[in-house]
């Protein structure tokens, strides 16, 4: 075998491991760019659709979602609470909510795709405080207010029903927000996504 021979075998050689390793390093430099182009764990976080399971609530009850960086309540109410709602058509300041706090789908009195779950963003319209969930039914505190149940905000007293809907000459301008959502079946809802969308 001449020096040629050997030359040309070992430059083969280095070719087909120096393309190898080329190729293994453009890999690995593609890898992490194309995967920058993905959102966060941070940004999906902040944005993404949160499923909840509503089976484990019991009526009455409040459950709170984190979406979006804001609390999102879950209520299961009963049929006294929904009957305390109709009760309050002519104390609210907005009880048909002309002024949207909702999504398009989300119409009449009760605010809520059924009307016994309601799902409202845990926020005061009027500075961003979180009111406190007061279901009870003329608790010693709030007498003399007629309350039938509902939210009141702690900073400026504030008083919003079952539904969300703001007490007329409160500090707080609008109804509780209620945020895109969707029922997954009987027991779960997504909040973050219209039905449309889903």
């Amino acid at each position: 075998m001449s020096n040629g021979d050997v030359n040309q075998g070992r430059r083969r050689f280095l070719i087909g491991a120096t393309s190898v390793v080329g190729g293994v390093g453009v890999v690995g430099a593609a890898v992490p760019f194309v995967a920058s182009w993905e959102p966060s764990a941070k940004a999906e976080a902040a944005g993404a659709p949160v499923k909840f399971n509503i089976s484990k609530i019991e009526e009455g009850q409040q459950a709170t979602v984190a979406w979006r960086g804001k609390p999102v309540w879950v209520v299961r109410r009963s049929d006294a609470m929904l009957a305390n709602i109709k009760k309050m058509n002519d104390r609210v300041a907005d009880p048909e909510s002309k002024n949207p706090q909702q999504p398009p789908y989300i119409t009449g009195i009760y605010r809520s795709i059924k009307p016994h779950i309601s799902v409202l963003v845990g926020i005061c319209t009027h500075l961003g405080c979180v009111p406190n969930y007061r279901p009870e039914v003329h608790p010693d505190d709030l007498k003399g207010l007629d309350w039938v149940g509902g939210y009141y905000c702690p900073c400026h007293g504030s008083k919003y029903d079952l539904a969300g809907r703001v007490w007329i000459n409160q500090p707080a301008p609008l109804n509780l927000e209620v945020p895109p959502y969707h029922f997954v079946g009987e027991d779960t809802i997504v909040v973050g996504v219209d039905p449309e969308k889903a």
